[in-house]
């Protein structure tokens, strides 16, 4: 069975690949070049570089399982996969802790303006220190905002879990439960702490969080969960962190809500069309970026790469 690892794996889930006596192919075959050479493989796995289109699936006579290395699988055509008899699957579980911390970082990058303060230091350090810690003593504290949560799956709980444990106070909204129980069993106390986080509207979570993060999925060309109407509807000054997909927020709106002060900050890890990402978008004020990286850590890489393999090997198990 020969696997194509096309945007790359870590080293732990390939040894398990070949150990299981799977071939590994990690020499990446560009976009325009896949669909006629997709059929030396069994296997395909991809993180969000490669776009698993429909050419790409109806010229895999050969392919039996495509695995997004991650969680959100818009990158993929499921429709046609189902069409033509090729089973996607996903690893869910690995990139939580690696996404949740991200928002987190991208949370005191925002409050004490170091996304600002780091490029203005080498410049003008020396020169002007007194007029920059002028400029940047206005931060704030975490401890005692609301954190509002859109989506509270895997990631969107321990984002909860951090931010509990700075002291920030849970709103969350997900359509698929009246109440969450977080359950610290990362922490040594005993009894295992929990938290019941009740679940509120959409509408309550805009209107009463001080910081909103997102983490629902969203396919390409769909509506933005926030734009314009959303954006009128939070605390003036709100903080926007979206690690989840490019498009849940409404760009172009969230440029124009960030220079009327109705957002204070945004915090933006995903873009429409990433690479190609529009450039007034990065010219945004009171602004903090990072180019997708929630899930690229060395122990989030890692994991997600066991993940892949058990799931690859599993699946042929259960062929046989």
């Amino acid at each position: 069975m020969r696997i194509l690892a096309n945007d790359g794996i870590a080293d732990d889930g390939k040894a398990l690949l070949e150990q299981a006596g799977f071939t590994v192919i990690t020499e990446k075959i560009p976009q325009e070049e896949l669909a006629s050479k997709i059929n030396d493989f069994d296997v395909l796995a991809v993180r969000s570089a490669t776009k698993v289109n429909a050419e790409i699936l109806k010229s895999a006579t050969r392919l039996k399982l495509v695995v997004r290395a991650g969680v959100g699988i818009d990158n993929i055509d499921i429709k046609t996969a189902e069409e033509v008899g090729i089973k996607v699957s996903n690893t869910p579980n690995s990139s939580t802790l690696s996404v949740a911390e991200l928002v987190i970082a991208h949370l005191f990058s925002v409050a004490r303006y170091l996304f600002e303060s780091n490029r203005e230091m080498p410049e003008n350090g020396r020169t002007k220190f007194k007029d920059l810690k002028k400029k940047y003593e206005k931060g704030f504290e975490l401890r005692g905002k609301t954190l509002g949560i859109i989506g509270f799956g895997r990631i969107g709980q321990e984002t909860a879990k951090i931010a509990t444990g700075l002291g920030m106070k849970i709103i969350a909204y997900t359509p698929s439960a009246k109440q969450v129980d977080l359950v610290f069993d990362h922490l040594p106390f005993k009894p295992t702490p929990v938290l019941h986080v009740p679940i509120s509207s959409l509408e309550e979570v805009l209107r009463n969080s001080d910081f909103i993060t997102v983490h629902v999925p969203h396919q390409s060309g769909s509506p933005a969960l926030l734009s314009t109407d959303e954006f009128a509807k939070m605390k003036k000054g709100v903080v926007l962190i979206n690690t989840a997909r490019g498009g849940v927020i409404d760009e172009a709106a969230l440029a124009g809500a960030i220079n009327t002060g109705q957002v204070g900050f945004a915090a933006l890890d995903v873009f429409v069309g990433e690479p190609d990402i529009n450039e007034d978008i990065l010219k945004m004020p009171n602004t903090s970026f990072s180019p997708h990286i929630g899930a690229s850590t060395i122990e989030g890489q890692a994991r997600v790469s066991k993940e892949l393999a058990e799931t690859v090997i599993a699946f042929f198990k259960d062929k046989e």
